[in-house]
């Protein structure tokens, strides 16, 4: 898929068919994130990946807007951060890297916020995160279960602007 198509194909899925993502995709999804850019290199972001039923199962407990991360035929990124001054823009540059590469493999995703949540402590506990890191989001990551609607965005001109607001 064009980069271009795969923008414009993006989308939020919440509903997924028991046809998982293979091992070798959501490898090429995180490598994708590693690499987006970062304040002065620093790469803060750590991912684990988490394909087992139970685990999957307990995530979808703790997170509220993530049920669906419970479901067959789901996988989850966890993408935690090392703390540094623009860890939050480093990690969401990985994230939208990621879930544009998804996009372009033919998968669905779900960007499940985590920062600043009632439930890091929790996520970080459950996924074994080292002292001092930080959970900034959950994607979730597999084949939609029918067709998903793509929500309308806001027209070009409605959102440009050129030298001033």
């Amino acid at each position: 898929m064009e980069l271009f198509e795969a923008i414009a194909a993006r989308h939020s899925c919440r509903a997924y068919a028991n046809a998982p993502a293979t091992r070798a995709e959501l490898e090429k999804i995180v490598a994708a994130g590693r690499l987006a850019p970062t304040a002065m290199n620093t790469q803060p972001w750590e991912m684990v990946v988490v394909t087992d039923a139970e685990r999957r199962s307990a995530l979808a407990e703790l997170v509220p807007n993530g049920k669906f991360i419970g479901a067959p035929g789901v996988a989850c990124i966890a993408v935690f951060t090392k703390p540094t001054k623009y860890y939050l823009e480093d990690c969401c540059g990985a994230v939208v890297t990621m879930l544009l590469a998804a996009t372009g493999l033919g998968l669905d995703t779900c960007w499940v916020a985590g920062d600043k949540k009632v439930y890091v402590d929790a996520v970080g506990a459950l996924l074994g995160a080292p002292s001092g890191t930080k959970l900034v989001a959950l994607i979730g990551v597999g084949h939609a279960e029918g067709n998903v609607d793509i929500a309308p965005k806001r027209p070009l001109e409605d959102v440009i602007h050129w030298e001033r607001f």
